[in-house]
């Protein structure tokens, strides 16, 4: 799902940084922040939508749900084929319980970061995405404990460097 970068400007950046934060903001309270009138907000959005880099969604906190399992799963392919790493990202997004899919450099192909109902769900999930289809050499998993952070937000430039005196 390649999405071509879009030329960002200095509206854009501000206004980018400020609906990772609050995507329920007016449109005059963003134009407001950034210096822009509401419509050019809206052209603006309406311009990061349609080219794929936004799109809305709910975010659900996993600690507010008692029934939260969450994993990560490191794993290396038996056959590193083109066709072989098709099926099993093609299996992956397919997943509802896939939160995140990583391909890595190294030892490992794929960083898999699951949401289970249960170990007993995350298992039978496991088993679907890792065991199942057979081009799976070996996959590790570890149980998430504690969410330390979580975030969404990306950064879209670069920081800016610091002045030397």
């Amino acid at each position: 799902m390649a999405v071509t970068p879009l030329p960002l400007d200095e509206f854009d950046h501000r206004l980018l940084d400020l609906l990772q934060r609050n995507a329920d903001a007016t449109l005059a309270a963003l134009g407001e922040a950034v210096g822009l009138s509401a419509s050019a907000v809206q052209r603006r959005i309406k311009r990061y939508r349609g080219s794929g880099l936004l799109r809305q969604v709910a975010v659900l906190d996993a600690n507010a749900l008692a029934t939260t399992t969450l994993a990560t799963v490191w794993v290396t392919m038996e056959r590193d084929t083109q066709r072989a790493h098709s099926a099993f990202r093609a299996r992956v997004r397919a997943a509802p319980e896939v939160q995140q899919c990583y391909a890595l450099a190294g030892d490992w192909n794929y960083l898999v970061i699951l949401a289970a109902t249960s170990v007993a769900h995350y298992r039978e999930v496991a088993e679907r995405l890792f065991v199942d289809e057979g081009n799976v050499r070996r996959y590790e998993t570890r149980l998430v404990f504690d969410t330390v952070k979580q975030g969404l937000a990306l950064p879209t430039r670069p920081p800016t460097a610091k002045r030397r005196r």
